[in-house]
């Protein structure tokens, strides 16, 4: 499965399309939230209309909480405290952000962001599925670090050797790649600023055979 993943467009879609072409063949696509910057909802239909693969996103801290209803009506798949199945994967997302100092539209407390999550993720496990978890904050202590410390979210830590990837944004200069515990957590970046990932899983593979490529256009 290749995987197109972007995350913080802010509502600038120009390098998308770009970005596509450099990813080449793909089967599915992530966006992990700040869709809009700060609205308008409707905004995000544009998005969704650059991809010809089947979408799978959450919303962000800047995307007002009424995006929700946009996603459930639009062509991608809002994953927002739900699960998706394609083929042997589950993917599970949570979007929004744990708070942050700045009052934005989506912000959820600590103790309810995670709701939900972990009734999905053991349903995956029990089953014996693969399980990619789309988030927009990072996970508490890995690609969540600016100049004041780290500021990621301590529930979605409680995943990390569960899951076999996560794929976040929130922290734009936080963009990488990291294998700790068995899973794989990638920032793609921002892609208003033209970064994007491309993400390799292979149908039989465990964690260790997932291969990440950074773009930029």
């Amino acid at each position: 499965m290749r995987i197109f993943a972007i995350a913080d467009p802010h509502g600038n879609y120009s390098k998308i399309k770009g970005l596509l072409e450099k990813a080449g063949k793909i089967d599915l696509a992530l966006v992990a939230g700040d869709i809009t910057n700060f609205g308008p909802d409707e905004k995000a239909l544009e998005l969704f209309e650059l991809f010809d693969v089947p979408v799978l996103t959450v919303p962000g801290n800047c995307d007002h909480p009424s995006i929700l209803k946009v996603l459930d009506n639009s062509k991608a798949v809002n994953l927002h405290q739900k699960s998706y199945t394609i083929d042997d994967t589950v993917f599970i997302g949570s979007g929004g952000s744990n708070p942050t100092p700045f009052c934005t539209p989506f912000e959820i407390p600590e103790c309810d962001i995670g709701s939900g999550l972990e009734e999905m993720m053991k349903a995956a496990e029990n089953d014996n599925m693969k399980i990619v978890l789309l988030t927009h904050a990072p996970p508490y202590g890995v690609l969540d670090e600016i100049p004041s410390g780290h500021v990621g979210c301590t529930s979605f830590s409680a995943f990390i050797g569960r899951a076999e990837l996560i794929v976040c944004g929130h922290i734009h200069e936080a963009r990488g790649i990291v294998r700790t515990k068995g899973t794989v957590v990638v920032n793609p970046g921002m892609a208003a600023s033209g970064y994007a990932a491309l993400i390799e899983m292979n149908e039989d593979s465990h964690r260790h055979m997932i291969e990440v490529q950074l773009l930029h256009f």
